[in-house]
């Protein structure tokens, strides 16, 4: 039995997550603001809602509290917010508003490094404790995206993984980032990786790809630990 803590899980890939990776008799909690869907599902996994707003300043201890003592052995953070129409073709860094900017580097870098360091305690409690964090493939080098605050964030991200890896070496947690390029995340997970494929013509990953890959890095062995993993969409020439 596993225990797993999944931020940023009420739609799209986060609730792909919490469908996809656990199995019978594991424990998932989920952390979202809004109530998420998969709390009415009966399969056999328990599932318990944590609400927390990841932009305000307690979220942290707010995460912690509900917590408490229990053991985690799989974090998966999946969260990450953008630009206002940043990925319309009319978009444009000139006009970013300043709060909007502080708001993204916030909750994309600020909230992850407070929330992953408030449960530390809780992941050291297992034997082969994991932590994945989902980036993106705009945090990489020559991905052609000039939405300016995302990408630094993202690239952030890349940033925390590595120093977090060298920080819990010494308790055998495995610290992991995966950097999609762009998902079919409005495709439930329940309908299918076909169904993705075909509305988008290939053009977008589906989700089950993405929890593919978590899934087998969290099966691995605690003599393993997976750094990074690039996955662009096989039509994206930018990535």
């Amino acid at each position: 039995m596993r225990n797993y803590l999944i931020l940023g899980a009420s739609k799209g890939l986060g609730d792909a997550f919490v469908k996809g990776l656990p199995e019978s008799g594991d424990q998932v909690w989920i952390v979202s603001r809004s109530r998420p869907g998969s709390l009415d599902l009966n399969d056999g996994i328990q599932r318990k809602w944590i609400a927390v707003d990841l932009s305000q300043p307690d979220a942290a201890q707010v995460l912690s509290k509900s917590i408490q003592t229990e053991k985690i052995d799989i974090l998966v953070y999946n969260v990450g917010i953008w630009e206002k129409e940043g990925f319309e073709s009319h978009y444009t860094f000139d006009k970013d508003e300043t709060s909007d900017i502080a708001n993204i580097i916030n909750v994309n870098i600020t909230s992850t490094i407070t929330c992953i360091q408030a449960v530390l305690p809780n992941l050291r409690q297992s034997e082969a404790g994991k932590i994945i964090l989902i980036g993106s493939t705009a945090g990489l080098e020559h991905t052609n995206n000039a939405q300016v605050s995302f990408v630094a964030s993202k690239f952030g991200l890349r940033g925390i993984t590595h120093a977090l890896r060298e920080h819990v070496r010494k308790d055998g947690i495995a610290v992991t980032c995966v950097n999609p390029g762009e998902l079919a995340a409005e495709i439930p997970y329940e309908d299918g990786a076909e169904k993705a494929i075909a509305e988008y013509s290939g053009t977008r990953i589906p989700v089950q790809d993405i929890v593919s890959i978590v899934k087998c890095i969290v099966n691995l062995s605690s003599a393993s630990c997976v750094k990074e993993i690039y996955i662009p969409a096989m039509a994206d020439l930018n990535a």
